[in-house]
């Protein structure tokens, strides 16, 4: 006879299946109250300093608004960025055939190249715009003609070699040793896979630098150039010392007479801020053009783009 046992199903082990989370569930991202308590402290921090800085009557603000847009600085400040358009625009020219020199095959210019770049990249700017000043003292006379034999044209080096060229030649020459070793950074990044696949292709060698090299080498090479674009302008206010009427000498001439040596020096500086702002945001946009088709997922928002999204919300909320 059966037992109950025998008669009634086996007690299931097995656990029931968990039903589905509701629809309606919203994933809560983990609170982090340190995280917030030390935004909080870095906000009031900038806060007091902000305050301090605009309160503080020392500045002289009112000064600083009437200087602002005077005509001997605003003289300065075209000197300054017509400096640096120059000797970047040089320093790339030359420093492009610099990186082909270092690139090559023929041990020669290889060992010339290093050379130039181990040089002007071991010195610091000063120096090497002092020692260039003081040219004159070395070789008094520039000449051209024969290599090793008479000269045909003598010029004293002194009437040729005045503050604003000798500030040009000497931060052209410092700005084409980075500038090479940007440029060649940026060609050493393209892949050699896709050279040889573009030689198998038949493609010519300026057909090949120009769609496959370059476009590719740029997304490495202008992040870095951006930066020495905002070096540049900066490192522009040392011709200074040469009596150059850049940005800070006009300055300096004002405080040396007025001695309102703080005001002046905030002139300055905002404009350094206002230039250099400017030149970060087209950076950024360069940066994306050269950037396009690097990721699957295509390019993030610009802050332009992000702001006009936030705007279309709090408007159809």
């Amino acid at each position: 006879m059966a037992t109950p046992q025998d008669v009634l199903p086996a007690r299931s082990t097995v656990r029931p299946a968990v039903e589905p989370p509701d629809a309606e569930a919203r994933i809560v991202a983990r609170r982090r109250p340190g995280q917030w308590a030390a935004a909080a402290l870095a906000l009031l921090l900038a806060a007091m300093a902000v305050d301090s800085v605009v309160r503080n009557k020392a500045f002289q603000w009112g000064l600083v608004a009437d200087w602002f847009t005077a005509r001997s600085v605003l003289d300065g400040l075209t000197l300054t960025l017509w400096l640096t358009a120059v000797t970047l625009a040089l320093g790339f020219v030359f420093g492009t055939v610099l990186a082909v020199m270092r690139l090559s095959t023929n041990p020669v210019l290889r060992t010339l190249s290093w050379g130039y770049i181990w040089v002007f990249r071991s010195t610091p700017p000063l120096v090497q715009l002092l020692f260039f000043f003081n040219i004159g003292a070395l070789y008094p006379t520039l000449g051209l003609g024969i290599p090793f034999g008479p000269e045909f044209v003598t010029v004293k080096t002194v009437n040729l070699m005045g503050p604003t060229l000798t500030a040009v030649i000497g931060l052209t020459l410092l700005e084409s040793a980075y500038a090479a070793e940007v440029i060649r950074g940026g060609i050493l990044s393209v892949d050699r896979g896709q050279l040889e696949a573009a030689a198998a292709l038949g493609l010519g060698r300026w057909r090949v630098l120009r769609r496959i090299v370059v476009p590719q080498a740029m997304r490495a090479i202008v992040p870095t150039a951006g930066n020495m674009l905002i070096g540049a302008l900066k490192g522009t206010s040392i011709v200074s010392v040469l009596a150059v009427s850049d940005l800070l000498y006009s300055v300096q001439l004002v405080y040396l007479q007025s001695y309102q040596v703080i005001p002046m020096l905030m002139v300055a500086t905002l404009w350094y801020l206002v230039v250099t702002t400017l030149l970060s945001i087209g950076q950024y946009y360069v940066e994306r053009h050269f950037a396009r088709g690097a990721t699957r997922d295509g390019l993030p928002p610009t802050p332009l783009q992000r702001a006009r999204t936030a705007f279309a919300k709090v408007v159809r909320a």
